[in-house]
């Protein structure tokens, strides 16, 4: 089952496909594949989906409960209690209003993330409470797992994973404005700042390291199209070494450690590397070739472009998957990913192109 090929291509094992782990949230083309409306059945569209698709990373839903369906063309809603959201997968995307609660520098310079470690509601992403011991985080987080795993069985091998590695807190805390300014202005309160918002990290990290999890995700979005937000020597002096630390107490594990950035990686890759992470996974405008070629032991998704699917052009998207499959060929970690989303309108007619392009060529 698709659990198991996953499960080989982390190790570097060699499998006969090149597995697939995708950003998927495209209803119509679930619906279409499988026959089963994935808003009036949730649980068996999407296990029928893993049965039926080589996605070899995924989860299935553990409700099959029907959930609303958005208003047919509708991009972007008012929900309570959100404020307006745009359309994502079966339902809306996260708010971005990041930094709401703080209006100037001087709020940012006064603020200690160590006398707010209980953040639920805080519209952070990761709103949780932080005061709880690691021992209580390890059980919920565990349960979690076995819930999922449950539901998913070995129709994919399923993740964990964590939003707020460290760059993302003062990020969603302080909102992007706000951060550029202590970041490039305020070194030393930025660094007293990254080490109490640590806290939080650290209980996380410390807690999946005493579960069972065998693929962990740290997500921090420091690079954008253009590549990283700071300088790379910034990042080695204010972000890196957490990254070492907390990626160090899952490999101690054993659990394999994949970094996942928005953007172009191709300037923070190595160091990435460096710091102990298993595999990188980002989007299209990163050289992925270029990587493979200097990392081929390390686990890699990303390379597809959904700008291509959406052309419904089969010559594009087959050159496409032939050009991915060649580094799959060589690189036994590598997965097939459209690293910028499969998202809820992409054309169902070249989403269908690019499976049937990967079933034709993603053989080694």
């Amino acid at each position: 089952m698709n659990r198991e090929r996953a499960l080989k291509a982390i190790r570097l094992e060699p499998t006969e496909r090149i597995p697939h782990w995708e950003h998927f949230s495209c209803p119509d083309f679930q619906a279409a594949v499988t026959g089963i409306d994935p808003y009036e059945h949730p649980r068996q569209s999407m296990e029928r989906f893993l049965e039926l698709l080589p996605i070899d990373v995924g989860v299935v839903p553990q409700s099959d409960d029907p959930i609303p369906r958005p208003p047919k063309d509708e991009v972007s809603a008012e929900v309570p209690g959100a404020g307006r959201l745009a359309r994502w997968g079966t339902g809306w995307s996260w708010h971005w209003n990041w930094g709401a609660r703080f209006k100037s520098i001087e709020e940012v310079l006064s603020f200690s993330p160590l006398e707010h470690m209980d953040c639920r509601g805080w519209g952070v992403v990761e709103d949780r409470d932080y005061t709880r011991s690691i021992e209580d985080l390890a059980q919920e987080f565990q349960q979690g797992l076995d819930k999922a795993r449950q539901a998913t069985g070995e129709r994919a091998l399923v993740p964990a994973g964590f939003y707020n590695t460290i760059f993302m807190w003062p990020l969603l805390t302080f909102g992007w404005e706000l951060f550029l300014e202590l970041g490039a202005l305020y070194q030393d309160e930025l660094k007293r700042i990254l080490a109490e918002f640590a806290e939080r990290s650290r209980k996380v990290f410390k807690a999946w390291a005493m579960t069972d999890v065998e693929l962990f995700t740290s997500h921090d979005d420091i690079c954008y199209q253009a590549g990283p937000v700071f300088s790379p020597d910034w990042l080695r002096k204010f972000i890196y070494p957490y990254y070492e630390e907390f990626w160090g107490y899952l490999k101690a594990a054993g659990i394999k450690v994949v970094f996942i950035s928005d953007g172009n990686v191709d300037r923070v890759a190595d160091d990435i590397f460096a710091c102990g992470a298993d595999g990188i996974m980002s989007e299209p405008y990163t050289d992925w070739d270029a990587i493979s070629r200097k990392h081929p032991d390390k686990i890699l998704a990303g390379d597809g472009d959904n700008r291509i699917l959406a052309t419904c052009d089969r010559e594009a998207i087959e050159n496409m998957v032939k050009r991915m499959a060649e580094i799959g060929r060589r690189c036994a970690g590598y997965f097939f990913c459209i690293g910028n989303h499969i998202p809820w309108n992409q054309p169902v007619e070249g989403v269908h192109m690019y499976f049937e392009a990967s079933e034709k060529y993603g053989w080694r």
